[in-house]
């Protein structure tokens, strides 16, 4: 039986806590040097260890169009108790697993019970809520995963200095929270009485807005993600920084972006989606020459931080504007491609930056990515211009 009151502080705190399980599914990015070593002689092991990093955004890819149509279709509560299900299962298979490949295939599953968590979750937190209170709930949401990644991400790089395996007992956080999901959640009203093939049927993508949005989602992932694939390595060469050191730049990230998103509220009242969009693109940009430029730890933190503060803006901003544009009845779906696209880049960024990494090195590519951001953040400013005149 539930005992859900949308408004009650222990339903927002069980959507807020499972929304940080999709952050979790970086948690282990400090303990991949360690990981290397360990799997030395397996071919071509430093390809396959980034990828049990980002594999599971692929499968995310693949989980979020199936979660997409059952949200929509089915309700939200049983994916969502299912998705936290297997995470726990997925997640802490790592810790027992000798095989990299058997990793790999955990992972795979970790991604997606993670699919099915974030559009459950953020769909929830749109459909419960209405208006202001619905934007800054997104914006909450967004805040609470980043400081939620600052302690799994700190704490990562504490357990990988012990045993590279440690990092992965994290992911057993999904199987506590099964009681208090069962207890406190329920399917809203709406969907329940809405949600037919007929009035889905009829319902209208706002095609091109979609397509613009899921295009910004895909390259800025694939970009931000030369942070938690790359830094640990370019730290190391740089100032010889340990798991622990990097698990720390990667949480300074993270915790500004929970800042900056707490905040999204507040930014949304003065400022409309495009201009915060311009706003994200200028800020990661700057943050990358920064840290391309830097040669000490303690200014790589700077240029993380700047990059930490856009991409805090970024996510909320991308589902505010999608919810508010699309119809209950394919909310789910229309959330689900926006997480498709979001992944997606997650899981090409290593694949496309490291023939580049390769060829230039680290601090010219994250100089790249960053004058690649201001363009874009100018390109945007024009059609504003153009589009407000």
């Amino acid at each position: 039986m539930s005992h859900s009151n949308y408004n009650s502080w222990l339903t927002k705190v069980t959507l807020l806590l499972v929304s940080t399980l999709s952050v979790m599914a970086a948690a282990i990015a400090p303990c991949l040097p360690a990981m290397q070593e360990y799997f030395n002689e397996v071919s071509n092991a430093t390809l396959w260890i980034k990828l049990v990093l980002t594999l599971p955004a692929l499968f995310i890819v693949i989980g979020s169009l199936i979660a997409g149509i059952l949200v929509d279709y089915f309700g939200r509560k049983l994916l969502l108790v299912t998705s936290v299900a297997l995470y726990g299962l997925a997640g802490t298979s790592g810790f027992v697993l000798n095989s990299l490949f058997d990793i790999l295939i955990g992972r795979a599953f970790l991604g997606l019970a993670v699919a099915g968590i974030i559009i459950t979750s953020t769909t929830l937190i749109a459909d419960y809520y209405k208006g202001q209170a619905r934007g800054s709930f997104l914006g909450l949401q967004v805040s609470f995963m980043g400081f939620g990644g600052v302690l799994f991400l700190s704490l990562s790089g504490f357990l990988a200095d012990q045993n590279w395996r440690y990092p992965f007992l994290i992911y057993f956080l999904a199987w506590l929270l099964l009681p208090l999901i069962l207890w406190t959640i329920t399917e809203p009203e709406s969907t329940i009485t809405s949600n037919n093939e007929e009035n889905i049927s009829n319902t209208a993508f706002p095609i091109k807005l979609l397509a613009f949005l899921y295009g910004v989602a895909l390259l800025t992932q694939m970009i931000f993600y030369l942070i938690p694939v790359q830094l640990p390595f370019y730290l190391k060469d740089l100032v010889k920084a340990n798991a622990s050191r990097s698990g720390l730049a990667l949480a300074l990230t993270t915790l500004f972006g929970a800042l900056s998103s707490l905040f999204y509220g507040t930014i949304k009242k003065r400022l409309d989606f495009f201009s915060i969009l311009i706003l994200v693109f200028g800020l990661q940009g700057l943050g990358y020459i920064f840290v391309a430029l830097a040669h000490q730890y303690e200014l790589v933190l700077v240029g993380l931080s700047l990059t930490g503060v856009g991409l805090g803006l970024l996510r909320p901003n991308l589902n505010l504007w999608i919810v508010s544009e699309v119809s209950d009845a394919v909310r789910g779906r229309a959330l689900g491609g926006s997480t498709m696209f979001l992944y997606l880049g997650q899981f090409l960024s290593p694949l496309v930056t490291q023939p580049v990494s390769q060829a230039v090195g680290l601090g010219i590519t994250y100089a790249l990515a960053g004058g690649l951001m201001l363009i874009c953040g100018l390109i945007l400013m024009s059609l504003r211009r153009a589009i407000y005149q």
